[in-house]
């Protein structure tokens, strides 16, 4: 007998099901988090949005929108 996992809900047609209403909100909205953070990083001559930590700025804003990237794997 197979394990049915939480994430492979099946509909009855046998396809996976919908994402939940709020998902692609996040998703879009991560990646453009992500983006705005690097350019403000970049616009303001590497002093903002967190002063102080300098090039983590890049990462942190790479990060953000990566996650949102990693979402669209998950978008049916």
């Amino acid at each position: 007998m197979a394990r049915v996992d939480k994430d492979d809900d099946i509909t009855g047609t046998g396809e996976p099901a919908p994402n939940p209403v709020w998902f692609k909100p996040i998703m879009i909205g991560l990646m453009l988090i992500g983006l705005a953070w690097v350019l403000v990083f970049y616009l303001s001559g590497m002093a903002y949005p967190i002063p102080g930590i300098d090039a983590w700025n890049l990462v942190i804003g790479f990060g953000i929108a990566f996650v949102g990237f990693l979402m669209t794997t998950r978008w049916r």
